[in-house]
């Protein structure tokens, strides 16, 4: 057993969770100024780099079942980033996270085996659009295409959840992510190369490389790594709704990073959210074979 298989695998989703929202506030300072696409290309870029070096994965010598997996994990990963970047050019980021947690949560309510499991999705549903301030928002202010945006994004989180546990059976440690890494990194190269034509390579300058390597490390290479290790032992339904995190981290993040500040309402919508990851812990805990992973 290697030292990450010794921690509990609810402590690595938590670790991921942080990961990615304390990078996705360095990203929020990003965005202007190479755009979305050219954010997540750097982003990726350089985490596909870091994977390629640590894993040293063999390029040959997979089945066409595995190759398939690392194709359709890459493909999810790789739009799931750039749908959700995409989205927040059309919606506030409160909304398009809320939307986009519309993959996960049903991800997690259709392998739902207990009724005790639909309460909490149902409780981390409610939080989440709490935390996000999406009642509150006019509904003549939401666009369609951001909203079908985030809709992708969340069809994507479902199936980078569904793959990541897939390629973590199928690889040993970390080959099968950096290989999905490159898929990734492929399918959103368009993408990139055009923001990087329509901002101009001058706004690519060193304090914008060394924010992105930054990101990479945060939102990509420590979180997606975790997340693999836990899903090797971790059920898909109980990772889903533990991903209810994320939103309150957000908030926490924005508050350290950027000094955003949360309101009551907000305030009593994280609790809840918190409550539903507790009932999950307990759940993962106690009966950690009822459910094997998928």
């Amino acid at each position: 057993m290697s030292r990450v298989d010794a921690i509990p695998a609810p402590v690595l989703v938590l670790g991921g969770v942080l990961s990615v929202q304390f990078g996705g506030a360095l990203a929020a300072t990003l965005v202007p100024q190479i755009g979305a696409a050219g954010s997540v290309i750097l982003r990726l870029g350089i985490a596909t780099l870091v994977l390629l070096a640590i894993a040293r994965p063999r390029w040959r010598g997979h089945s066409r079942r595995d190759l398939g997996t690392i194709v359709c994990f890459g493909i999810a990963m790789g739009l799931m980033n750039f749908a959700f970047y995409a989205s927040l050019g059309h919606l506030p980021i409160g909304v398009a996270v809320t939307i986009e947690f519309v993959g996960p949560l049903t991800l997690a309510a259709v392998l739902s085996r207990r009724p005790r499991d639909l309460l909490a999705v149902a409780t981390a549903a409610i939080g989440v659009v709490l935390i996000s301030r999406a009642l509150s928002l006019p509904v003549d202010q939401l666009e369609t295409t951001g909203i079908l945006l985030a809709l992708a994004a969340g069809a994507c989180w479902a199936a980078y959840i569904v793959f990541s546990g897939r390629t973590g059976a199928a690889f040993p440690q970390l080959e099968g992510l950096a290989l999905a890494m490159v898929v990734a990194t492929l399918v959103v190269l368009p993408f990139g190369l055009w923001d990087v034509a329509r901002h101009g390579t001058a706004a690519w300058d060193g304090e914008v490389l060394l924010k992105g390597v930054g990101i990479a490390v945060l939102s990509s290479v420590l979180p997606y790594s975790l997340e693999l290790f836990a899903l090797r032992r971790l059920a898909p339904a109980v990772f889903g709704i533990l991903l209810s995190l994320e939103p309150a981290v957000a908030a926490l993040a924005g508050l350290i990073v950027l000094g955003q500040r949360l309101s009551g309402v907000q305030l009593f919508g994280m609790a809840l959210v918190v409550v539903a990851s507790v009932l999950v812990l307990g759940l993962g805990a106690r009966k950690p074979q009822a459910e094997p992973p998928v």
